[in-house]
């Protein structure tokens, strides 16, 4: 076993990075090669406490621009000028080649190496993970090997367990305290403010585990970096907020929120929470109290065209796999390993996985995605219905779809293509033709012709004008003051 290089700062806490690197090494030298690094690209200074990100209403708070690299961020940010249109040209870079528009598989979920769209799960569950502890495993498994020094993800703030707190962890323990989803947008790019102040950063190599806009960003100003090697972990990520927003969902769609540990949005159509005592409740999404989740969603997250983690070398999530029954901590996830890079990270836990085997799919997903986004739509307009649908009705529905509807690849089709087509609609009537025509990648495009272009579904729901409200939804983005 490789011991972790103790050079590494233990959390990040911006925006003092300065303070991270007197703690990495405070000799002389150490501090002229962060001088040194600092001036070889543009000078530039992180948003300030109480400012606005360049992003403004549509900033995923990603972290970039609490760090010097804010420099870059009309090239790198996912909601800024091209924003993610360049996750096309970043998918050559990144894998080697771009995706398969001939593939269905390639064509909506990315990039993925022959036999690489898997599902599995760890034999011997990481107690406390949310799941069974595939993404905890693979990084734990990339530090003490030696193949990275460091590894950033997101632990929970002392106080708050919900609260996101990105960190560089350098420990089994570390990582270990970043089990579980965090609901909430995290900065964990901030994180490089911390890992280049080290000392040799050159010689050090980093895992990071992030969401579709955070590795987009870090995609593109990794040329820049002073790292060794770089790889990337990705999740999935669908329909994002702010903690307030989390907070909000938690009170009116629990029955015991102070109690909630952890929750998912599932393919049987259901809303699983698990509670501290080990008690599940399962949810159906038309159950929901929709009226009282307006606002949940972040602005970024009805803007985005990366749900499935695009430019990691490997993802880890849920939607590619059927419902098999049981909970969250013993059931298999979809694992989509993107290149060799990716190869070589899964390789890494393979001996302690089961049913580690190629996804299944089956079904057709056309009709789910068109009703959805239907009733999605209408509901945004006032149309839909004045109460949830009663819970033994919504359980039946649910069970129905499951039975019928579309499984795992096809599920995982279904999810992307309906949050594409609603985004869709959302960045024409919120950024305008211009703003969208630059933003909209080319595969989501097709989507939106798939379901006949504007002369079909989304050209319809286009001539109903702008929602009620008549704006985005969600605050703009500051820093907060310290």
């Amino acid at each position: 076993m490789v011991s972790p290089s103790s050079s590494f700062v233990r959390g990040c806490e911006p925006p003092v990075a300065c303070r991270g690197a007197r703690r990495a090494g405070s000799d002389a030298s150490s501090r002229e090669r962060v001088l040194a690094r600092a001036s070889a690209r543009p000078a530039a200074q992180p948003v300030q406490p109480g400012g606005a990100y360049p992003a403004k209403d549509f900033c995923s708070r990603c972290g970039l621009c609490d760090t010097s690299y804010i420099a870059h961020v009309k090239d790198a940010c996912a909601f800024l000028g091209e924003g993610m249109s360049r996750i096309e040209q970043l998918e050559e870079v990144v894998h080697g080649r771009s995706r398969r528009a001939d593939d269905d598989n390639e064509a909506v979920l990315g990039v993925a190496e022959h036999n690489g769209f898997l599902s599995g799960r760890m034999m011997k569950p990481v107690d406390g993970a949310q799941w069974t502890g595939v993404v905890s495993s693979v990084a734990i498994e990339m530090l003490e090997t030696g193949m990275v020094d460091a590894v950033v993800c997101v632990a929970s703030d002392p106080e708050d367990r919900f609260r996101p707190r990105p960190i560089v962890a350098t420990t089994k323990e570390e990582i270990l305290s970043a089990r579980g989803v965090k609901p909430s947008l995290a900065s964990s790019l901030e994180c490089l403010a911390t890992l280049e102040a080290i000392p040799d950063p050159r010689s050090k190599s980093v895992l990071f585990i992030g969401v579709g806009c955070q590795v987009q960003a870090l995609r593109s100003v990794q040329k820049h970096l002073p790292f060794r090697d770089v790889f990337v972990l990705g999740t999935n990520c669908v329909d994002n907020g702010t903690h307030e927003g989390f907070e909000q969902f938690r009170r009116a769609a629990t029955s015991d929120p102070d109690k909630l540990l952890h929750y998912e949005f599932m393919q049987d159509y259901r809303v699983h929470i698990k509670y501290e005592d080990g008690a599940y409740e399962k949810i159906p999404f038309f159950c929901l109290p929709a009226n009282d989740l307006n606002d949940v969603i972040a602005a970024s997250c009805y803007s985005c065209f990366d749900y499935p983690n695009y430019l990691a070398d490997l993802t880890v999530g849920y939607m590619g796999v059927p419902y098999q029954g049981g909970p969250m901590s013993e059931h298999p996830q979809s694992i989509t390993v993107r290149n060799a890079r990716g190869r070589k990270m899964l390789s890494l836990i393979e001996g302690r996985m089961a049913d580690l085997q190629p996804c299944m799919t089956a079904g057709s997903r056309d009709a789910v995605v068109t009703s959805t986004l239907e009733a999605d739509d209408d509901a945004k307009f006032g149309k839909g219905p004045d109460k949830p649908m009663p819970r033994w009705l919504g359980n039946v529905v649910a069970s129905i779809l499951t039975a019928v509807g579309p499984k795992g690849l096809e599920f995982a089709k279904y999810s992307v293509e309906y949050h594409y087509l609603r985004n869709y609609l959302y960045v024409r009537r919120f950024w305008g033709d211009a703003r969208a025509a630059e933003h909209v990648p080319g595969y989501a495009r097709r989507v939106v012709e798939r379901y006949g272009g504007e002369a079909g579904l989304v050209g319809k729901r286009l001539g109903m004008g702008l929602p009620p409200n008549g704006k985005p939804p969600g605050p703009q983005r500051k820093r907060k003051q310290q």
